[in-house]
């Protein structure tokens, strides 16, 4: 796979680009008791038990730390998102990742939430220490498109612009938070590719941000930043 943008001091080409993103931005419906109940929910554990099985990683923590005994989690994102919680898992590969989910929807997923998936190969290996969970517990999706001033920028311009947000990618490093690779998703998707931070709070967020402002970042794109706070996927599929 050719890479979007090269290599840079920040971010180092996966080893693998065999695996695959499985973004995921979900909100719920209002459905009967009857449609959607235990049942359902017992089912689409069942699946998740039987991907991790199948050597996917069902977490965004799980990227930093793929031999961790790491539960299934997702982000709470509906006190400032218009979906009701996000999160990304990482599977074997595009078909295996595709096929996952289809089968969560048939165990009834589909019946309860109305789901984006964006499905991408890894370009980037991940950046940052471990940490520990609890240190980290904000998550931080952003979905990335080259715009026009990028497509009609010359090469020597695009290569400034890489210098200038290498520097604030290096900056969010030094704040602490875990940047989970980069993905990319141009194959299937308007978005054409997606970060996944991990970070200690909304405020570190906050500051990451102004850099990457400062540095002009978004003058090359257009985004969309899905914040939210980690939580059990259990838990997630349970709540009204």
């Amino acid at each position: 796979m050719t890479l979007l943008t090269a290599a840079t001091d920040v971010f180092a080409a996966a080893d693998s680009t065999e695996s695959c993103a499985v973004a995921f931005l979900a909100r719920r419906q209002p459905v009967s008791s009857s449609a959607f109940g235990q049942r359902e929910r017992d089912a689409i554990v069942a699946v998740l038990r039987a991907l991790r099985v199948e050597g996917w990683l069902l977490s965004v923590r799980a990227m930093f730390d793929p031999e961790g005994d790491v539960e299934p989690t997702a982000f709470d994102t509906g006190f400032a998102n218009t979906v009701d919680f996000a999160g990304a898992f990482e599977a074997p590969s595009l078909s295996a990742a595709l096929a996952g989910t289809v089968r969560l929807e048939q165990a009834g997923w589909s019946r309860r939430f109305a789901t984006a998936w964006h499905l991408g190969p890894r370009e980037f290996a991940t950046v940052g220490r471990l940490g520990d969970a609890a240190e980290r517990e904000w998550g931080f999706l952003a979905f990335w498109e080259w715009n026009d001033a990028w497509a009609a920028a010359t090469g020597s311009e695009r290569h400034d612009y890489d210098a200038e947000c290498n520097v604030a990618f290096a900056g969010d490093v030094a704040l602490d938070i875990g940047i989970a690779g980069r993905h990319r998703l141009d194959w299937a998707s308007s978005w054409h590719h997606i970060g996944i931070w991990e970070a200690p709070s909304l405020a570190t967020i906050d500051q990451a941000m102004r850099g990457h402002e400062a540095a002009s970042d978004f003058k090359f794109t257009t985004s969309r930043h899905v914040i939210g706070r980690r939580r059990s996927l259990a838990d997630l599929i349970t709540a009204d």
